[in-house]
This record gives structure tokens, C-alpha cells and sequence, in this order.
């Protein structure tokens, strides 16, 4: 966490509640380098944490209630701590909600004021940084130790139940277990993670298209049960368990055999990708970008035009050298770029959206 999101917590906190926080929980953002809609098919995926997120600043307080502000929306909540019920209508109200109802142990009476950096609805996991966030402070808030994983378990958890999102696990990993600077190469099947430090000659960005993501009248939730609908009919528990030449002999029905495909490719990509991350070969880790957004695009049917229009001019200017690719769930949000150190400066003065440097 920055010092200046750091003071802008305690600042607002007072201003709200006359006191200062006892202290300030921090949770980043990620941004997904290449492996997406695969967690909720068992894959392998390799996000990193950015420096933006959420503070959530915090102190106990005697009245017996939970009172939250979210101040970055001029918007509040109340509710008894021990019987956080699900609001009628989704929205942050929900995960807050969410992650005390999944806290295992008693919470206190508590303050709390929710503000960050992070832009929402730009594909770079607002939500989950929200819940790790929360969950950080109920942890100071109770002298409770919790391990990563579990951390993870309880923001996954109050995404299905409390905001109807059938999400795999991988952004609140990437944000609870994440390391600066490094990628997480994680299997979403036993949870089991390597960390990689990006090379010190690459960049990477994050470019906002500008269009605000949405998980488009539950097509998220969609994609999800084409998904189990393949597999199903491919009769394995995931498409984690298919190679591509069963794929292609199996002759699906082409809906569910263009998501299959998409699945089954990226999970190759992602360990190929982990490769090159690792012997330094930006020129591939470029490539499998490339083919991993037209995979979304074309596949798995969940890009953008404007996204689609964002990542070839970032392309071009790339070249070679890099690549460009949709990242999160698609519908909108953020393009990551990869490309040489000593070519960031031509997309950070490019003029195409704003630019978040991660490396």
C-alpha cells in the first residue's frame, strides 16, 4: 500500500467517524498475465498482484454493530455482527456482508472505512481485493492468524453466495498469496503455487479500454455450465483432465466444443508460457498472448470491440518484441501488455487509455 492511499484512509476515517482507525488492512488488485477462464476448470493459470487496491481502515467500536462507509461511492451499512444477512441487490454491500458472514470466529463491533486506487470494473479484480481486504482487517480486528489459502476459500465462497458470481479461485489467490514483481504460477485444482520474478528487462502494463466490465446478464455464469456441459459429455469431472486430440475426436456440439477448446489450449499456454517466463524468451511469452486473446475472442466468445480494436494497435506497436492480450473475464475492462523495458515508454505517452505501470 502506498502512503498516499495509507492517508487518505486515516483522513476520510476521521472525517467519518471522529476517531483514528486503530489501523489500515491492505489487499492489491491483480492483473492475470495469460490463463483465463480456466480456474473454474481446474487449470493452471499466471496472475501477479499490481500496486493499486483496497484499504480498508478499521477500529472496534462499543455500539454492538458493524458500520461500514464506502467512501470512494459516499455510501454506507449497518448490521449486527454475528447476523450479516444477504442484501437484496448486489453490490459492495454484498461482499462486505459476505466475508463477515463466512468469518470463522466472533467479530467485534467495528468501524470501518473502505477506499482505493483500484479502478472498478476494469477486469483487474476489484471485487476479490475488496474481500482479502476485509478479511485482513477482521483478522487485526480479532488477533486472528489465517493462512492464505483459507483467506482465499472464505472471498471465493462470498463471491457464490452473496454475489451470485460462479468464480473460480485464482484472483483471490493471486491477491492473498501474491508477490510483488513476481507471477504466481498456480494450479487451481490443489492449489498448489510457484512464484517467478518477472525478468528485470521486460515491462508490463495494464491498459484501460475504458468500457466498464460486467459479467453481461450472467454470461460469466454461462460460460461456467458450457464448460461442466463439455466436460460432462467428455466424461471427465473437468476439462482440466481433456487433451486436445480427445477434443477434436469427440465432436462435440460446436457451443460447447468451442468453449473446450478455448480451455484446453489456454492450459497449454500457460505452461508454455511459464517457460519462457522463465528462460527470459519475451518474443514467446509475446506469442502465446497473442494467441491467447484470439482464443477469447473467437473461442470463448467473451472480448469486446473496443478491446478487440485496443489490443491490435498495442499490438502493432509492440511488434514482435511483446504481446497484448484482454485481461480478467472479459466483456470489457483492461488489456496487459508485455513488451521489452526499454520500449515502456512508448505505451505509457501512446495516448491509448489509461496506463498502470505493474513492473
Amino acid at each position: 500500500m502506498n502512503d498516499g492511499l495509507a492517508e487518505k484512509a486515516r483522513t476520510l476515517f476521521a472525517e467519518k467517524f471522529g476517531a483514528q482507525p486503530e489501523a489500515i488492512a491492505f489487499a492489491p488488485g491483480r492483473v492475470n498475465l495469460i490463463g483465463e477462464h480456466v480456474d473454474y476448470n481446474d487449470g493452471l493459470v499466471l496472475p501477479m498482484p499490481i500496486d493499486a487496491g483496497t484499504a480498508v481502515a478499521w477500529a472496534r467500536s462499543d455500539d454492538g454493530r458493524i458500520h461500514v462507509h464506502a467512501a470512494d461511492l459516499g455510501e454506507g451499512d449497518s448490521f449486527e455482527p454475528d447476523a450479516p444477512t444477504k442484501p437484496g441487490e448486489v453490490s459492495w454491500r454484498s461482499y462486505v456482508r459476505g466475508m463477515a458472514a463466512q468469518w470463522d470466529g466472533e467479530l467485534p463491533a467495528l468501524s470501518l472505512l473502505i477506499t482505493g486506487d483500484l479502478p472498478r470494473g476494469s477486469g483487474l479484480s476489484s471485487s476479490a481485493s475488496l474481500c482479502i481486504a476485509l478479511a485482513r482487517a477482521f483478522a487485526a480486528a480479532t488477533g486472528t492468524e489465517i493462512d492464505p489459502t483459507s483467506l482465499a476459500r472464505q472471498a471465493q465462497r462470498t463471491e457464490h453466495e452473496f454475489a451470485g458470481v460462479a468464480c473460480g479461485i485464482m484472483d483471490q489467490m493471486a491477491i492473498a498469496a501474491g508477490k510483488p514483481e513476481h507471477a504466481m504460477l498456480l494450479d487451481c485444482r490443489d492449489l498448489s503455487y510457484e512464484h517467478f520474478a518477472i525478468p528485470s528487462d521486460w515491462a508490463v502494463l495494464i491498459v484501460d479500454s475504458g468500457v466498464t466490465r460486467g459479467l453481461v446478464d450472467g454470461e460469466y455464469n454461462a460460460r461456467r455450465q458450457q464448460c461442466e456441459a463439455a466436460a460432462r459429455a467428455l466424461g471427465v469431472d473437468s476439462l482440466r483432465d481433456v487433451r486436445m486430440e480427445k477434443l477434436v475426436a469427440a465432436a462435440l456440439p460446436q457451443l460447447e466444443a468451442r468453449r473446450a477448446t478455448h480451455v484446453v489450449g489456454e492450459i497449454a499456454r500457460v505452461r508454455e508460457a511459464a517457460k519462457a517466463l522463465q528462460t527470459g524468451d519475451l518474443a514467446r511469452f509475446g506469442t502465446l498472448l497473442q494467441e491467447g486473446h484470439a482464443s477469447l475472442r473467437d473461442l470463448f466468445e467473451v472480448s469486446h470491440p473496443v478491446v478487440d480494436e485496443l489490443v491490435e494497435r498495442l499490438q502493432g506497436k509492440v511488434g514482435a518484441s511483446g504481446g497484448a492480450r484482454m485481461t480478467g473475464a472479459g466483456f470489457g475492462g483492461s488489456v496487459v501488455v508485455v513488451l521489452p523495458e526499454s520500449r515502456a515508454a512508448e505505451i505509457d505517452g501512446a495516448g491509448d487509455g489509461k496506463v498502470l505501470r505493474v513492473t
